[in-house]
């Protein structure tokens, strides 16, 4: 669902996803709530905020994408 900002200039449509850290089993272990214009800007807003866990990024019902984290070594 999509949530509206009133700006300066007019609206802009912002989209509320999920990013859900993920154990070394992949389980939940922690979520938090991202705002972005689209999922390139999410996903990319993940990658830099990355804390060495593997993740996923959800949209509602909608696995956006899973992101592993890059081992030294890999």
């Amino acid at each position: 669902m999509a949530a509206w900002r009133s700006m300066k200039l007019g609206l802009e449509n912002v989209t509320g996803y999920r990013l859900y850290d993920l154990d070394g089993v992949d389980k939940v272990s922690s979520g938090e709530w991202i705002d972005a214009d689209d999922d390139e800007a999410a996903i990319e807003a993940v990658k830099k905020t990355m804390d060495g866990h593997d993740c996923e990024l959800w949209q509602g019902r909608r696995l956006v994408a899973r992101l592993r984290h890059q081992r030294k070594g890999n």
